[in-house]
């Protein structure tokens, strides 16, 4: 079984690649509807982080658009790795192993959460502020 230690290099390693995605716009709008595609192919398995992860979704695409800001450049980075570790076809464990493949995603999602709770729960309280 993998450790927690397993999940965070793997998630490391996508920090890098996050920054880039904050200096262009067009890339990164490209790479949230990658994932979203992405999670709704797999919403059946994704289940236990789905709200969470919708909440990511929403988050960067505010950030992107510019109608939040108020989201630390650290935490972007974070959901933005996160985001890109989900797309990405190399994971911890391919996402091909039945049963097995989507857990890495989940578990990299769920120390993502851990991370950025309190911006997260920031950018929820600001949303429920600003809906039409």
């Amino acid at each position: 079984m993998l450790k927690k230690k397993d999940y965070e290099n793997g998630y490391k390693k996508y920090e890098s690649k996050a920054k880039e995605y904050m200096q262009d716009k067009e890339k990164a709008e490209n790479l949230l509807y990658k994932a979203i595609n992405k999670a709704n192919d797999r919403k059946g398995r994704l289940t236990e982080v789905w709200e969470n992860l919708q909440l990511l979704f929403e988050a960067f695409k505010a950030w992107i658009k510019g109608d939040y800001r108020e989201i630390p450049a650290k935490s972007i980075i974070t959901i933005i790795a996160t985001i890109i570790y989900f797309v990405s076809p190399v994971d911890l464990i391919p996402d091909f192993i039945v049963g097995l493949g989507l857990f890495d995603d989940a578990a990299v999602i769920g120390f993502a959460i851990k991370q950025v709770v309190g911006d997260l729960e920031k950018f929820k309280a600001w949303k429920m502020n600003h809906q039409e």
